[in-house]
C-alpha cells in the first residue's frame, strides 16, 4: 500500500491547476471507456465473418449481458468516491477495507451471476425470442461466456479503486493489453483453430481473467490481508449500491420506453431511434470522462475537509461539461448531414433520424452539464439523492412519451420524452448546488 501521508492535499489555487488535475484523470479515462465499444466492434467484425447466422447470435448475447450487468455498476460507482475519500482523509486501513469490500462482493456477485447466467441459459434466450436458426450458436456462446462473469465484475471493481486512488492511467494499461489479448485471441481462435463462435467466447473468457488477475496483483497489498470490514462501512457501501442500482434502473427504464415507443411507430423509426441513440451514447464518452474526474477529484477533496477547492473544482468542470456538450452538438448536427452515406440506411430512416438531430444537439450541453454532475455527486457519495431524483426523472420522461405516444409519425415526442429525463435530472442538481454552495450537505 502507498504511503499515503506523502500524498499531499490538492490545495492549491488557480483554475490551470484545476484544469490540470482534471486532464489528468479524464483523458486516461476517456480511452479506457472508448476502448470496449471500440473491442466490441473488431469482435462484431470477427464474427460477422461467420456469417449472419452468428452475427445474429452474437447480438442477442450482448443484449443479455448489457442487461445482465448494468446492475453491478455501483461495483465502479460506490467504490470510486468511497476510496476517494478515504484517501484524501491518508486513511489507508479504509481505503484498504473498501477495496476489500468491492473485490469480495464482485467474487460473490460474479459467482452468482454466471451461475444464474449458465444455468438458465435456455431461459434467457427464450425470453429474448432468439431465432431457432441462431439458437445453437447462442446458446454456446452464452455458457462458455459465463465463465467469465466474476471477471467482469473484479474488473469493474477494481476500476473503482484505482479512480479513487486517484489513478486513470493504471486501469487504461490494463484495458489495453486486455483487449489487445481479445482481439489475438479472436483472430487464432475463431479462424486459426476453426472454433467458431465458440472461439470467439473463449477468447474472451481467456481476456477478462487476464485482465482481472492483472488487476488483483497490482492491488494486492489492499485485498491480500482481507482487512475485515467494518459493519457500518460495509452498511455504507451496500446503501451505495442499492441507491446506485435504483438510479441506473429509472434512467434504463425511459431509455427501454423510449424504445418500444419508437417500435411502435414502425420498423423505420426504430432503426431511426436506435442510430440516434447510439451515436448520442457513444459521444456521450466524452462527458463520461469528466464524470469519472470528478468522482476522483471531489471525493477526495471532501475527504481533505478542502470545501473551497471543491468548489472551484466543480465550477471548472461545469464549465468543461458545457463546453464539450457544445461541441457534441455541432458533431451531431454534422453526422445528421451524412447518415445515409455513413450507415447506408434508407431514404425513409435518414429523413426520421434527421428529423430530431437538432433537438438532441440542442440538449446536448445541458446533458453535458448534467453527466459531470452526475459525476460530482457521485463524488460527493449523494447516492441517495441521484437515486431519487432519478426515479422522479424517469417517471416524468416516461409520462412524456406515453402522453405523446400515438399523437406523431415521426420521432419528436419520443426524443421530447428523453429530453425531459435530462432537465429533471438537472434540475435538483443546480438548485442543491445553489443553496448550499456545496455538493456534501445531504449524505455523509
Amino acid at each position: 500500500m502507498r504511503d499515503l501521508s506523502t500524498h499531499g492535499p490538492l490545495s492549491l489555487p488557480g483554475q490551470g491547476f484545476v484544469n490540470r488535475q482534471i486532464a489528468r484523470l479524464a483523458v486516461p479515462a476517456l480511452i479506457t471507456l472508448a476502448a470496449d465499444p471500440l473491442v466490441s466492434l473488431i469482435d462484431t467484425a470477427f464474427v460477422g465473418r461467420l456469417g449472419t447466422t452468428s452475427l445474429a447470435a452474437l447480438g442477442i448475447n450482448a443484449s443479455i449481458f448489457s442487461v445482465a450487468f448494468i446492475g453491478f455498476n455501483f461495483l465502479a460507482y460506490g467504490t470510486t468516491p468511497l476510496v476517494a475519500r478515504a484517501w484524501g482523509q491518508r486513511d489507508a486501513g479504509r481505503v484498504a477495507r473498501t477495496i476489500t469490500q468491492a473485490l469480495g462482493l464482485a467474487v460473490g456477485l460474479g459467482v452468482l451471476a454466471a451461475a444464474a447466467l449458465f444455468f438458465g441459459s435456455k431461459r434467457w434466450l427464450t425470453v429474448l425470442q432468439t431465432p431457432s436458426a441462431a439458437y445453437e450458436e447462442a446458446l454456446t456462446y452464452l455458457r462458455i461466456r459465463a465463465m467469465a462473469a466474476p471477471a467482469v465484475l473484479i474488473i469493474t471493481a477494481a476500476n473503482g479503486a484505482f479512480r479513487g486512488r486517484q489513478d486513470t492511467l493504471t486501469p487504461l494499461k490494463v484495458t489495453v493489453w486486455l483487449n489487445v489479448l481479445n482481439v489475438v485471441g479472436d483472430a487464432l481462435l475463431i479462424f486459426g483453430l476453426g472454433w467458431g463462435i465458440a472461439g470467439a467466447a473463449t477468447a474472451t473468457v481467456i481476456a477478462q481473467w487476464f485482465g482481472a488477475l492483472w488487476f488483483l496483483r497490482l492491488l494486492g497489498p489492499d485485498w491480500v490481508g482481507m482487512k475485515a470490514a467494518r459493519r457500518d462501512e460495509l452498511r455504507t457501501f451496500l446503501s451505495a449500491g442499492w441507491a446506485i442500482l435504483i438510479r441506473t434502473g429509472a434512467l434504463l427504464a425511459a431509455l427501454t420506453a423510449a424504445t418500444a415507443s419508437a417500435a411502435r411507430i414502425g420498423t423505420s423509426a426504430v432503426a431511426a431511434h436506435q442510430i440516434v441513440m447510439q451515436i448520442w451514447l457513444l459521444l456521450a464518452l466524452l462527458v463520461d470522462s469528466l464524470a469519472v474526474a470528478g468522482q476522483a477529484m471531489v471525493g477526495r477533496l471532501l475527504g481533505e475537509g478542502n470545501e473551497a477547492l471543491v468548489r472551484a473544482t466543480v465550477r471548472q468542470l461545469t464549465l468543461w461539461g458545457l463546453l464539450v456538450g457544445t461541441f457534441l452538438a455541432a458533431v451531431l448536427l454534422l453526422v445528421g448531414a451524412l447518415l445515409e452515406p455513413i450507415f447506408g440506411v434508407t431514404p425513409e430512416v435518414t429523413d426520421l433520424a434527421t428529423g430530431i438531430i437538432p433537438l438532441v444537439a440542442a440538449v446536448q450541453p445541458l446533458g453535458g452539464v448534467l453527466f459531470v454532475g452526475d459525476g460530482v455527486f457521485l463524488g460527493a457519495s449523494r447516492f441517495r439523492f441521484l437515486a431519487g431524483t432519478s426515479l422522479v426523472a424517469g417517471f416524468g420522461s416516461i409520462g412524456v412519451i406515453w402522453l405523446l405516444d400515438g399523437t406523431r409519425t415521426d420521432l419528436l415526442g419520443i426524443w421530447l420524452g428523453i429530453g425531459a429525463l435530462l432537465i429533471l435530472r438537472l434540475i435538483p442538481q443546480v438548485v442543491s448546488f445553489s443553496r448550499h454552495g456545496t455538493v456534501s450537505a445531504q449524505e455523509p
